[in-house]
């Protein structure tokens, strides 16, 4: 079963599938025997600063696109074109060092079900980094409040985000699948002001200025 027509990201820019996250590969531990699943690999970008950093071994993604595949296998070791909510994650061989999965939750059905079955296949200690967008962003709540829930070709309200997170229930999510959880936090660092209203409001008003959650924990 497909989470999405396909047609919808072929029809993507090729830029849509390209962006390295550096931020992560920066919190990976460094072990160049490290066997790492990313989920949505897109083009390989983040594959490829991860091996030249030393933080990666053998490399396997997952990519729904052909043209993001076709240009991820120039770089991992293993890309699966596929699915990845009918994906068997036990044929991709031995379990997993650390597992990436960067703004690709949204676009399933079943989010908990692929976290589950990912977990199922990490190591003990094993790490794991997951970003998406937060539905509780100040922008969000505002559109809502003038009764407004227009989408867009990306950002928060793609159309083909059929799953909307905020921090504590993307945080749920991956406990409930066994995870323990290390951070959950902006992607990008709040600026001055946001610090210290945040510091003001105890930080309980910190989701309306996160527009991106990234998640990090590890298996015990």
């Amino acid at each position: 079963m497909s989470t999405y027509p396909q047609q919808a990201y072929a029809d993507k820019p090729a830029e849509y599938f390209v962006g390295a996250r550096q931020d992560i590969v920066d919190l990976m531990v460094a072990n160049s025997m490290a066997d790492i699943l990313e989920i949505g690999c897109g083009s390989g970008a983040t594959a490829l600063i991860a091996k030249e950093q030393g933080k990666a071994g053998r490399y396997v993604g997952v990519e729904i696109s052909p043209t993001a595949a076709v240009r991820a296998r120039v770089v991992l070791d293993l890309v699966v074109e596929d699915d990845v909510e009918g994906l068997d994650f036990t044929t991709l061989g031995r379990e997993f060092d650390c597992v990436i999965m960067s703004e690709v939750l949204e676009h399933l059905l079943d989010p908990w079900n692929v976290v589950a079955r990912v977990a199922a296949v990490s190591k003990p200690g094993a790490q794991i980094f997951a970003s998406s967008p937060n539905i509780a962003s100040r922008r969000v709540v505002i559109s809502l409040l003038r009764g407004d829930f227009q989408y867009s070709d990306s950002g928060v309200m793609d159309r083909t985000h059929v799953r909307w997170f905020t921090p504590g229930t993307f945080r749920a999510m991956f406990e409930a699948a066994g995870y323990r959880t290390i951070s959950v936090s902006p992607v990008s660092p709040p600026s001055a002001k946001v610090k210290l209203f945040n510091r003001l409001t105890g930080g309980r008003l910190q989701h309306l200025f996160t527009t991106q959650i990234l998640y990090v924990g590890y298996k015990p």
